[in-house]
């Protein structure tokens, strides 16, 4: 089993868009057709409402986690002395996730943004600065009740907890928590031109979902 194959599996787990089908499978619907037309959990909370929005943000996640521990199925990365070469194989599968959940395969290649994928891929290879980050994006969703606001400080915490308080001196991990940060901020403009202008849409943290006629408002 070479390093390539396992790359190619990650991004086919990835390319699982469990926004879609779970919009299929229990809604009904297509959640690209409504609010931002993404299918990621940012928009599935809009859509569909916080506990929907929850079952893919978890799901999500899990597709960083289980392609990041793809690596430990070459013995040569489980081998002592090989902590570097196991964390670079390990970003190089997660980021093939990442590109499966925004190019999906599975799902016509339209997908949603990568970020719970992304924190999935960050809590399996550093837990600590991952519940760090997450702290960041309960606090600004508790404040603020933005997905998107929440999504983008919590991806520019990631490198400055990198950087400066857990001081990661591996250069290559130094390099990809600056680009994912700014990964999300690009892939997150729309959003932030909406914050800007006062049009981005809040979530509702405990009421149910609204009509569809509400979810498909050309601002969501």
């Amino acid at each position: 089993m070479s390093e390539f194959f396992l790359i190619i599996l990650a991004y086919f787990i990835g390319s699982i868009s469990n926004a879609v089908w779970i919009g299929k499978r229990f809604f009904h619907i297509d959640i690209r057709e409504y609010g931002s037309g993404n299918a990621g959990a940012t928009n599935t909370f809009r859509v569909l409402g916080p506990r929907a929005g929850t079952v893919v943000m978890i799901l999500d996640m899990l597709k960083g986690v289980v392609a990041v521990q793809l690596a430990h199925l070459l013995p040569y990365y489980n081998q002592p002395g090989h902590a570097s070469q196991l964390m670079n194989f390990q970003l190089a599968l997660g980021l093939a996730a990442v590109v499966g959940h925004i190019f999906p395969i599975w799902a016509e290649f339209r997908g949603g943004k990568g970020v719970a994928t992304l924190f999935g891929m960050v809590l399996a290879i550093q837990p600590v600065v991952a519940l760090c980050c997450v702290g960041v994006f309960i606090l600004v969703l508790f404040l603020t009740r933005y997905v998107s606001l929440s999504s983008i400080l919590a991806a520019i915490a990631f490198p400055l907890l990198i950087l400066f308080i857990f001081r990661e001196h591996a250069f290559v991990y130094q390099v990809f928590a600056i680009l994912i940060a700014l990964l999300v901020i690009f892939t997150h403009q729309k959003n932030i031109q909406r914050l800007l202008h006062g049009r981005e849409n809040r979530v509702s943290l405990f009421k149910k979902r609204r009509s569809s006629s509400e979810q498909n408002h050309p601002d969501s």
